[in-house]
């Protein structure tokens, strides 16, 4: 019997790769940048498994083409990109990789809450342009974070990480989810509030929702409205989360102080985007997760994935087990 096939759609951190070896056929796309989707689709035709990214465009035409797919595993927590409906109609399980970024992207997310808080990328640019001329006492003044009032919107592992952070900051944590979190509330002492009040209250945002339909565009221009002239608006999520025109306007007409962002509406941002020709806000090309151990660990778990579907179980982190029974009945 022919080993099984596996198109993996770039170089993996810690090369892990040796493991699917043992077992498969495997083919790592060579390139930085991301397969066209005309290779994504002819790939799929020869693979029973794909291991993908969150740049890979998984729509139809891809799930459709590999009859012999059982398996998309995403190198990421966030799967938007994938049309799961669509893979679960055509039993094909799919993957991702939670709970292993958490705590990594909560760092991220602090950090561009301190960073655009006191304007330290600003900063940094003027001293190496000559712009810091002497001390006064008004250059670059930014915004407190310790005793601040923090809005979280979205408290999955992300958001509580974030909030954990605060909390050594002294900060008043509001947050607005879906569900209400009790233990939360008793351990950090957060307040659940309506999306409204938060955005109203809110010294800083801190946006942790998955990217659907219900919170493309969440935040526009008249969430953006309700926020203090103050206010700093913190996005680690997913780009579309976030009306960006709405938000560039804001920042531009200072109706909101600053914005820390590791995620674009079109990625990466194209250079000549007018948010970056913006001094109040800091950007950075989504690396919430892009530390050594935490890559290294999300490409294991993505291949442990791959080697559970080849084995014929449900992989661990399943999103969509329905496939699983479609397969088992075809």
């Amino acid at each position: 019997m022919s080993k099984p096939s596996i198109f993996v759609t770039r170089a993996l951190p810690g090369d892990p790769t040796p493991r699917l070896r043992e077992v498969a056929n495997v083919i790592v796309w060579p390139h930085d940048e991301p397969p066209p989707h005309d290779e994504l689709v002819r790939r799929a035709a020869d693979s029973d498994a794909l291991l993908t990214m969150l740049t890979d465009p998984i729509d139809a035409a891809v799930l459709d083409a590999g009859k012999r797919l059982r398996l998309v595993a995403q190198m990421a927590v966030g799967y938007d990109n994938v049309d799961v409906a669509a893979a679960t109609e055509c039993g094909i399980l799919v993957t991702n990789t939670p709970g292993v970024l958490t705590e990594t992207t909560a760092d991220l997310a602090f950090a561009l809450l301190l960073a655009a808080a006191r304007r330290v990328v600003e900063g940094d640019r003027l001293t190496r342009t000559g712009g810091w001329k002497s001390w006064h006492p008004s250059f670059l003044l930014g915004q407190d974070v310790h005793g601040a009032t923090l809005g979280i919107v979205g408290l999955g592992q992300i958001g509580l990480a974030v909030a954990r952070r605060a909390r050594g900051f002294d900060m008043r944590i509001l947050y607005h989810d879906r569900t209400r979190h009790p233990q939360a509330e008793a351990e950090l002492g957060a307040e659940y509030v309506s999306l409204d009040r938060l955005l109203g209250e809110s010294d800083f945002v801190s946006l942790h929702v998955p990217l659907a339909s219900q919170t493309r565009h969440l935040i526009g221009q008249r969430e953006l409205s309700l926020m203090k002239p103050s206010a700093v608006l913190v996005n680690a999520a997913r780009g579309a989360v976030v009306d960006q025109q709405a938000l560039c306007a804001a920042l531009k007409e200072r109706r909101i102080a600053a914005a820390g962002l590791d995620v674009a509406e079109i990625e990466p941002i194209p250079v000549d985007d007018p948010l970056l020709t913006l001094d109040n806000v800091v950007v950075t090309p989504h690396i919430g997760s892009a530390s050594v151990a935490t890559r290294a660990r999300m490409a294991e778990m993505a291949v442990e994935s791959v080697l559970q579907a080849l084995r014929g179980e449900l992989p661990s982190n399943c999103v969509n087990a329905e496939a699983f029974s479609r397969r088992k009945q075809a």
